[in-house]
């Protein structure tokens, strides 16, 4: 037994080493100027090892050692982020940018100065420190809710486990992008290459593989990192700039990129801009632009946001790199919607650091209009640098062996007709048993973004389709032992697992249930909001157009969609048969009770005394909910100075209308 003072001297010591560890990881990570060699801040971890390995008394959470080798546990648990994060609109040239800059102008009365920083291509995360210390990591997901993958940041020796400050936020929660260096993915594709393993696409993909490891210790073999660039919460700090922020992340530990600048006007940003598209591939990783936001706070404030994305901020997209290549065919494939869309195969060509032997030809019509045939040497672009496309054709080096492509008259999966919708520009597959689309539905209804029913592959759904074993995505959980027993590979422990899953699955969110029904135009983002406006799969299922419309982001195309979905009897039967399964088809709610919970308010026109986004938290805080179109469901209209035609919508359904004067004075005496 170690005496007293030996455990004295080992707990000193061990303090002494782990601020040793942090303080180099902050001259390396952060400030890029180590003090010490690889191998002698090997040495420092490896003495800490020794002492914890003697002394486990000693070992703390947050201790480096920590970081690598944490126990697999159930990852990916919802996260919701303490603010909604937004996506970003883009601009592809100076013409749009500078558009962009007079929209902000002309909003705020004033010019303003701006930052400019690299756009890199990983994956974006927000991580949250409590008192200092780290507590939680999560992808962004759809903005408002994320993934858990706490441990798996853990193990990334540029994020620290406590901030560089003796006096910490009570909470800080940040915005970064994990990024896997372009040097580590050449060498993993190298190393999966040969073992004869399946090579990642690109180092975005490899990130975001590696970040979802299910064992934290498989993400600590791999060498991600991380730039923090935005704020998302701070408790009991303020900052007047954005680039007073970043200075303070920085301050504390955080990893900011050091090519984020300071541009005082649009004439300074296209200077940067121009700069990174000149050094993109002398960069340690990926970048396909830059991310040009105001820098005073106070102006992000006044211009606020629109559904889905920031006014203050916008994404300056670069070029995507171009490649020429042989189209060898083209061919089609039949979706879950039964859109039947023409994609090329390639001769394969390396184009942004993947190589492509497919692309996509989005429609018949396109072709003709890009005047593509097959055989044609073509252009091929990473279009975003994450979509391969066909742009053109090289008519000057064809040799008249090339012809054009006519879109099939009957399915390839069915045999029945393929028809094109008047007015619509993608060919479809009416019947809804086409073996292809059933395979698609289940598929969707069973990945990961969906019901996410583990085992529930293209393989499996096949197999369980050609047995007639199912013939939609309710019929999974009708499954038995013995109907999985006749399956090819399938064993007892394999059997066992898909059913777990399949039972599993009965309670997923009602926004997940949704989006894995896989209504045409209803993706995640549509999904959550339709779950959150109306509570219950019925409620959807009852309402009309106009209130799905109504809800906030959805709009017209998507509530027709949703109706007619609905209105079909194989959707009825489908809900009917979830039911009868046991399937979960509502959703919890959790939002702010209030004395205006349950009410809905749409605001039109300018109020004198505040801004709308200002009425929109007065009114949330109550717990009422604000969305952008008036519907039999709105309970209240709030109108400002020149009201658009919301008025007279209001006026004919008969929604209460509220002056500005009266407006403040529910909010004084909202249970009045």
């Amino acid at each position: 037994m170690p005496s007293d003072e030996d455990l004295a001297r080992a707990r000193v010591r061990a303090d002494e080493l782990r601020a040793a560890i942090a303080h180099h990881d902050y001259r390396y990570h952060v400030l890029a100027a180590p003090e010490i060699s690889d191998a002698e801040y090997d040495e420092v971890v490896r003495e800490l090892e020794s002492i914890e390995t003697t002394y486990p008394e000693l070992i703390t959470p947050d201790s480096p050692t920590q970081r690598v080798g944490a126990p697999p546990e159930a990852l990916f648990a919802p996260v919701r982020h303490s603010d909604r994060l937004l996506s970003l609109d883009n601009v592809f040239d100076d013409a749009e940018l500078d558009a962009w800059y007079d929209r902000v102008r002309r909003a705020l009365g004033r010019d303003v100065d701006l930052v400019t920083e690299p756009k890199i291509d990983g994956v974006s995360v927000a991580v949250v420190y409590e008192g200092g210390r780290y507590l939680r990591g999560a992808t962004r997901g759809d903005g408002t809710v994320g993934e858990d993958v706490t441990q798996n940041l853990r193990t990334l020796r540029a994020l620290p486990a406590r901030l560089r400050t003796e006096d910490p936020p009570a909470w800080l929660e940040v915005r970064g992008e994990v990024f896997l260096p372009i040097a580590a993915f050449d060498r993993i594709n190298e190393d999966l290459g040969q073992q004869g393993k399946p090579l990642f696409a690109n180092p975005r993909n490899a990130a975001a593989g590696t970040l979802r490891q299910k064992d934290p210790a498989v993400t600590a073999r791999r060498p991600l990192d991380i730039y923090f660039h935005g704020l998302v919460r701070i408790e009991g700090r303020t900052f007047a700039t954005h680039f007073e922020m970043l200075d303070y992340l920085r301050d504390v530990g955080l990893r900011v990129h050091p090519r984020s600048a300071r541009t005082p006007d649009l004439d300074a940003v296209k200077a940067e801009v121009r700069r990174l598209a000149e050094d993109r591939h002398s960069l340690p990783h990926e970048i396909d632009g830059a991310v040009v936001k105001v820098n005073p706070l106070a102006a992000e404030i006044e211009l606020g946001t629109t559904a889905k994305a920031p006014r203050w901020a916008v994404a300056y997209k670069l070029p995507a790199e171009e490649r020429t290549t042989k189209l060898l065919d083209i061919r089609v494939n039949v979706g879950r919607t039964g859109a039947v869309t023409p994609f090329a195969i390639l001769e394969p060509v390396r184009v942004g650091g993947v190589t492509l032997q497919m692309a996509t030809l989005h429609n018949e019509s396109e072709i003709a209009r890009k005047g593509i045939l097959i055989g044609d040497t073509v252009v091929v672009r990473r279009a975003g640098d994450v979509i391969p496309e066909v742009v053109a054709p090289i008519p000057s080096v064809r040799t008249g062996a090339e012809r054009p492509f006519h879109m099939p008259t009957v399915c390839p999966a069915c045999g029945g007709p393929v028809v094109r919708p008047e007015g619509e520009a993608v060919a479809r597959c009416p019947n809804l048993d086409c073996p292809a689309q059933a395979l698609e539905r289940v598929v969707h209804f069973a990945s990961r973004g969906a019901m996410d029913i583990e085992h529930l592959g293209y393989a499996t759904a096949q197999a369980l389709l050609d047995r007639g074993l199912i013939r939609g995505p309710s019929d999974v959980f009708f499954l038995t032992e013995a109907d999985l027993a006749g399956l090819p590979g399938y064993k007892e422990r394999s059997i066992r697992n898909l059913l777990a899953a399949i039972e599993a699955a009965k309670d997923r969110p009602l926004d997940r249930l949704l989006y894995g029904l896989g209504i045409r135009h209803v993706g995640a983002t549509a999904a959550r909001r339709l779950a959150d406006a109306f509570g219950s799969l019925d409620a959807i299922a009852r309402a009309s157009v106009e209130d799905i419309a109504a809800v906030e982001g959805v709009g017209p195309t998507i509530g027709r969609a949703v109706r007619e979905a609905f209105d079909r009897p194989a959707t009825q039967a489908l809900v009917e048969d979830l039911r009868r399964a046991g399937v979960r088809l509502t959703e919890e709610r959790k939002g702010t009770e209030g004395p205006l919970s349950g009410k809905t308010f749409v605001i039109t026109g300018t109020l004198a005394g505040m801004s709308r986004e200002a009425a929109k938290a007065r009114i949330e805080a109550l717990g009422g909910k604000v969305t952008s179109s008036v519907s039999s469901r709105t309970n209240y209209l709030v109108v400002g100075e020149g009201p658009g035609s919301k008025l007279e919508k209001a006026e004919k359904l008969g929604v209460r209308i509220l002056d500005e004067a009266q407006f403040l004075e529910l909010l004084a005496k909202p249970g009045a």
